[in-house]
């Protein structure tokens, strides 16, 4: 049986009726079950984050979870070895709410911040990846880019364990199945308001 996706504007659009203070709730909700990410962590670990700025679960409860226990909070950097090059780094976060850090727009809408210190993907202990849709085994559908495939996909496809690979969504978002191209990354784990889960 050929499995088709769902548009992604059909999450998009449920995910821009929630007001800011569900928003807000939510991601409350969803912050209890960090620690149970917790136990698969060593001390002291780089945790990429990303801004929520297309109406996703807020990520500001990830950055106060990870000043609380001395993680090192990092964001994504798109286009940083030229516009072609898809393969996100990571810069660290220095500050302690999200919207005080200095940003540019990059040219397809997201924020990033730029430094001179810039980590690969495979330097990152835990990367949670934004998402449109997942579904029940793992399979996530982005918003098309590419950039987590091309990013994560040689450390997946060689047996790399590094970086655990995290989805961060709404319960809305959670679907039973969604198709798979050769070049997905599936997710290691998935956090929602309802709880969190592991895929083998």
């Amino acid at each position: 049986m050929t499995v088709s996706n769902p548009p992604r504007r059909y999450f998009t659009r449920q995910r821009r009726q929630l007001n800011d203070g569900e928003r807000r709730n939510l991601a409350k909700a969803a912050s209890l079950h960090l620690s149970k990410l917790q136990q698969h962590l060593p001390a002291h670990a780089r945790i990429g984050l990303y801004y929520d700025g297309f109406g996703e679960l807020p990520t500001q409860p990830l950055l106060d979870w990870c000043k609380r226990l001395g993680y090192f909070p990092y964001l994504p950097v798109v286009g940083s070895l030229g516009s072609d090059d898809k393969r996100l780094r990571f810069v660290p976060v220095y500050h302690s709410k999200l919207v005080n850090i200095p940003t540019r727009i990059h040219r397809l809408g997201m924020k990033q911040n730029h430094h001179r210190r810039l980590l690969w993907a495979t330097e990152i202990d835990v990367i949670i990846c934004p998402l449109v849709a997942v579904d029940k085994h793992g399979n996530r559908m982005g918003m098309g880019g590419g950039f987590y495939d091309t990013t994560l996909g040689n450390s997946y496809r060689s047996g790399v364990k590094k970086p655990l690979k995290v989805g961060w969504c709404y319960d809305f978002q959670v679907v039973e199945q969604l198709a798979r191209q050769p070049w997905d990354v599936p997710l290691d784990g998935l956090i929602t308001p309802s709880g969190i889960r592991w895929f083998r």
